[in-house]
């Protein structure tokens, strides 16, 4: 077990951590590096440049004559996937905190290093990219000094693309960080920290062993579920799944026990021997809490139940996805899904497209609300659907969080503008080095989730980083905005909105939708409306077509009947006729700006 170390990488997104693990890889010999970023297996990371998963693998590596085992987890850098990081953390002792040397702390180096501060790890501080012509290491160091508190012998230089600095990174690890503590002859106790679905083996879950023995053919049960199984196959995690015979305390590994409902596999759970259970769950794990809301409907009604399937095993490879039923006039039957942030949303999307062959329309996300009503009852609410009769509402609470932007001093102008414009209050500036300055702005989730983040990175040319927590709820002015077509509520589109944003809101609206619905053979009237109260309105004419051309001279009342008979015809057609909003019309609403 002294030989073991088990150790996550963290940094800021961009900064540089798969490349780096890369190295790692090919100088511990593990895998011969073929392409860049060997361990984001999945296209959507490829193609984006982006860590979507944290991914586990085990290296070996030799020092001072001894053999050392070394688990390394690639974790993700976006705002949006820090769930991946936390559960990450709680399987390590250690964690190596890279730093770009040309770019410094950005938002998410500062709260990925709280998070693992909070479980005591113990933190290598890399600078990376020293490489590039553009890095300024000393200053970025001071960064990193004043942040950690650590000394400058400490901090290591690297390199992912040149591979500078390996070397140091791994002695570093094998000094630095830990072996894991923990009992032998205890009973079995393991940490689940993520799952996957293969269609063949059933459900996959990777877990770092706390205390005790596993071996192959054990009998073994999940604590929490109370759900009992046979180990059919144990083994670690390299490129590939190397089966053995046996794990023992400090390893991580995996275990196939053909499972086959994901219910039965939570992340955070405990896997324990049926003989000799252990007395108490490994703590550790909180549950996640979603930011952001957003119908999923299938395009075609018969795929509901598909649907929920790729979603049940999509939620077993990304535990930070909630989801429940739903339905909608407008759409039929779907979810309502839970989801970290906008990222999350659309990756979660293209992953349903991309996996799972599903087309699915999501709706305009928003965030829950506590509502109280005149008798002093509270409801919590996700869709702007769900609100009862305003007559019945006493006051609507909405979430607010406490959000930290890191830029320089450039921008603070453009930057206040927008926090400004999203009712944000300004809690203080701290000048944290040179020109670079953090500011605390106290802002509702309601006003982030759209579109917040890209208009803040292109008015600061990409350099302001945002991070943010809730922090409880607050009574605020809202009202729900309706969308109507031809007198007809659109459920879908439906939002709840501050007062004082609701008629720009509503007018931006109906002139969106006049550019995106087509045009039929009738008049759509395009309607925003504040409860009884219409705000807003466009018009969609008729597609016309001239009835009497076939009429050349004669009398006029033969004109007159055929402009009648087509009159009746107009009039019946709207009365059945139904306006279908098509997919673009439910994006677009999100991009308003």
């Amino acid at each position: 077990m002294k030989n073991i170390r088990n150790f996550c990488i963290i940094a800021h997104i961009d900064h540089g951590k798969s490349t780096l693990a890369d190295r790692l890889l090919e100088y511990t010999q593990t895998i011969k590096v073929t392409e860049g970023q060997m361990l984001d297996d999945m296209d959507l990371e490829r193609e984006r440049g982006i860590t979507i998963k944290s991914h586990a693998i085990q290296m070996e590596y030799t020092y001072n004559g001894e053999k050392y085992i070394l688990n390394l987890i690639d974790t993700p850098g976006h705002v949006d996937f820090s769930y991946e990081v936390s559960r990450s953390i709680a399987a390590c002792e250690g964690a190596l905190l890279i730093v770009d040397a040309s770019q410094g702390v950005q938002a998410q180096t500062i709260s990925n290093l709280y998070m693992a501060l909070e479980h005591d790890l113990e933190i290598i501080p890399v600078l990376n990219k020293c490489d590039m012509a553009s890095a300024m290491p000393e200053e970025v160091e001071d960064e990193i000094i004043d942040l950690l508190g650590c000394k400058r012998e400490e901090i290591i230089r690297a390199s992912g693309k040149t591979g500078m600095g390996v070397e140091e990174i791994l002695k570093a690890v094998v000094e630095r960080i830990p072996h894991p503590v923990g009992d032998e002859e205890a009973p079995l106790q393991a940490l689940i920290f993520d799952s996957v679905f293969n269609s063949f083996r059933g459900i996959i879950a990777y877990f770092k062993i706390e205390n005790g023995v596993l071996r192959t053919g054990d009998k073994v049960k999940f604590f929490n579920t109370g759900k009992e199984y046979d180990a059919d196959e144990i083994g670690v995690l390299k490129m590939d799944m190397v089966p053995r015979k046996e794990l023992r305390t400090g390893d991580v590994g995996y275990i196939i026990s053909g499972i086959k409902t994901s219910k039965e596999v939570k992340v955070g759970d405990t896997i324990t021997h049926i003989a000799k259970p252990c007395d108490k769950a490994i703590d550790g794990f909180e549950e996640v809490k979603p930011m952001v809301f957003a119908g999923v409907y299938p395009i075609e009604a018969e795929d509901y139940e598909n649907l929920r399937a790729s979603l049940e095993k999509l939620q077993l490879n990304d535990a930070s996805l909630t989801f429940q039923p739903e339905s909608s006039l407008a759409l039929g039957f779907g979810f309502r899904c839970g989801f970290l942030g906008l990222l999350h949303m659309e990756i979660v999307q293209e992953r349903l497209d991309r996996e799972f062959d599903m087309n699915v329309i999501t709706t305009v996300p928003n965030v829950s609300y506590m509502i109280y009503d005149k008798q002093g009852g509270v409801q919590e609410v996700h869709n702007p659907g769900g609100m009862p009769d305003p007559t019945l509402i006493d006051h609507i609470e909405e979430p607010f969080i406490d959000a930290s932007i890191i830029t320089s001093t450039d921008y603070i102008g453009p930057i206040m503008t927008l926090c400004l414009g999203k009712r944000g209050e300004l809690v203080r500036q701290d000048y944290i080095s040179g020109n670079r300055v953090e500011l605390h702005y106290r802002m509702p989730l309601g006003e982030i989730v759209i579109d917040f983040y890209d208009k803040l990175k292109s008015i600061s040319k990409g350099y302001a980083s945002f991070d943010y927590h809730q922090s409880g709820f607050r009574p605020s002015k809202l009202v729900k905005l309706d969308i109507l077509l031809n007198g007809e509520s659109v459920d879908a589109l439906s939002t709840l909105t501050h007062f004082d944003n609701a008629y720009d809101l509503g007018r931006r609206m109906c002139e969106k939708l006049k550019e995106l619905i087509p045009r039929q053979q009738f008049e759509i009237a395009i309607q925003a409306a504040i409860g009884a109260k219409i705000i807003a309105r466009e018009t969609i004419k008729a597609v016309r077509k001239d009835v009497t051309a076939k009429c050349y001279g004669g009398d006029v009342s033969r004109k007159r009947k055929l402009l009648e008979k087509q009159k009746k015809g107009k009039k019946r057609m709207k009365q059945i006729g139904t306006v279908e909003v098509p997919q673009k019309a439910f994006l677009a609403v999100l991009k308003l700006d």
